[in-house]
């Protein structure tokens, strides 16, 4: 369909999409999904004191930045507290296991239905993580006063409907992906990131007394988008050649045919962002639980506590940010040497009679194609590194401390939007109208 003249192209295909019967029903069924994950997470855990929580959280910004990827539903205790987080901590367990176990290895290979009982399995793991996350964190806000009760039975209700929360929230997800747009779980992080904006714009006018800070905070966030955009599409592209047989007129051919395998710069995706700051944090919350109360004498574990603590000032702060740049870096090869080897590239490429021009089958091929993921792995490695230390640059750099910028909230808006507007646009390519990307 040819685009109408006055309309921007981008308006033109937003209406061109909801003019489909097909593609305007998996558009509100998603809006729809998303109102009701919003309205689960305003329901509350019962025996939270949200005068002692909300000042919990006015004073420890890694509670506030975790309390942006739930969309707020933290910071008010409620059942969706944990988004769905143990889900995406089964998912890349079961990620490690599979090439580990020969088992599950076997079963991962048996095609879909392979594929079904592997994410099963990620399901009832993800039931005991929840259960050990919600009961932590409420351990943790008991500690600092917001939990009273310390009773048996109310603390088992709140963990059962901390699980129950996050299981409602990965069907919730699963269902945008069945009936939906995009990567259903992808949707529900992306909603809950997004809902926390309001809250960061407010945030912004109180820092309007640093203007001049705050336009540099701004670029430096728009700057870090386009970076991350960028990095996102990175692929080095490696020629494939096939050759088949075709029979004809009693005699056979040789006929060949060439395509190419994208191999992404960034593999690993966000992954290992979530590795290195798990491990980064770890030492300062077990540490906090033995640290004096403000006031008294500062012990060891006060000192550990400041020593992981991302809010830390220079030099102290150079120690957190650079062993977080690090992990990530250490945590990119590896993560991405996981996924290429359950890939299998070589050996899928010569069972359907594809080689790579100038390079023989087999070992050789599995050669080159290692040698080639470990070298743009190094620019991707490189780039998340980048942009997990990014928040700390703009906070040194500009003098913002109101706003939270973040690397990984960046880089799943990002990487959800241009995911949603691909399957949009093939919907729409696919029906012989223009899409969103040109």
């Amino acid at each position: 369909m040819a685009q109408k003249q006055g309309r921007p192209r981008l308006l033109q295909a937003m209406i061109d999409a909801f003019s489909l019967p097909d593609l305007r029903r998996r558009i509100l069924i998603t809006l729809g999904i998303l109102i009701i994950f919003r309205f689960v997470a305003h329901v509350p855990l019962p025996g939270v004191n949200l005068d002692a929580l909300k000042e919990l959280f006015d004073q420890n910004a890694l509670l506030g930045m975790l309390d942006m990827f739930s969309g707020g539903a933290m910071r008010r205790l409620s059942v969706a507290a944990m988004g769905v987080y143990p889900y995406i901590t089964a998912s890349i367990v079961m990620t490690l296991l599979v090439p580990i176990i020969p088992k599950l290895r076997e079963i991962s290979q048996e095609g879909e239905a392979g594929r079904d009982r592997i994410n099963r399995i990620t399901h009832w793991l993800t039931i005991p993580l929840a259960g050990l996350s919600g009961y932590g964190q409420l351990v943790y806000l008991q500690h600092e006063g917001v939990v009273g009760s310390a009773a048996v039975l109310p603390m088992i209700s709140m963990v059962m409907s901390l699980i129950a929360g996050t299981m409602f929230l990965v069907w919730l997800g699963e269902r945008i992906t069945e009936h939906g747009i995009g990567n259903g779980i992808s949707i529900i992080i992306f909603a809950g990131i997004v809902a926390g904006l309001p809250q960061m714009i407010q945030q912004g006018f109180l820092a309007k007394e640093n203007f001049g800070g705050l336009v540099i905070y701004i670029i430096i966030a728009l700057a870090t988008t386009v970076f991350i955009v960028y990095f996102i599409e990175a692929h080095r592209r490696i020629p494939v050649q096939y050759s088949r047989s075709v029979f004809r007129g009693g005699r056979m051919y040789r006929q060949a045919g060439s395509t190419h395998i994208p191999l992404r710069v960034n593999t690993a995706g966000m992954i290992p962002l979530i590795f290195a700051m798990s491990l980064v944090i770890f030492p300062g919350v077990v540490a906090n639980y033995f640290a004096n109360p403000t006031g008294a004498d500062p012990n060891f574990a006060n000192f550990i506590v400041n020593l992981f603590n991302p809010d830390a000032a220079l030099p102290l702060g150079l120690f957190y940010w650079g062993l977080y740049f690090l992990l990530t870096v250490g945590f990119a090869f590896f993560y991405t040497m996981v996924i290429f080897e359950q890939q299998d590239l070589p050996n899928t490429l010569q069972r359907q009679g594809g080689f790579i021009p100038g390079i023989r089958p087999g070992p050789h091929t599995k050669e080159y194609l290692n040698g080639v993921i470990k070298r743009i792995t190094w620019a991707g490695a490189l780039f998340l590194a980048v942009v997990a230390v990014i928040p700390f640059v703009a906070r040194e750099v500009t003098d913002v401390q109101v706003i939270q910028l973040s690397s990984m909230g960046l880089l799943i808006v990002v990487g959800v939007v241009l995911d949603t507007m691909k399957q949009m646009e093939a919907q729409l390519v696919m029906r012989r109208y223009e899409g969103f990307i040109k």
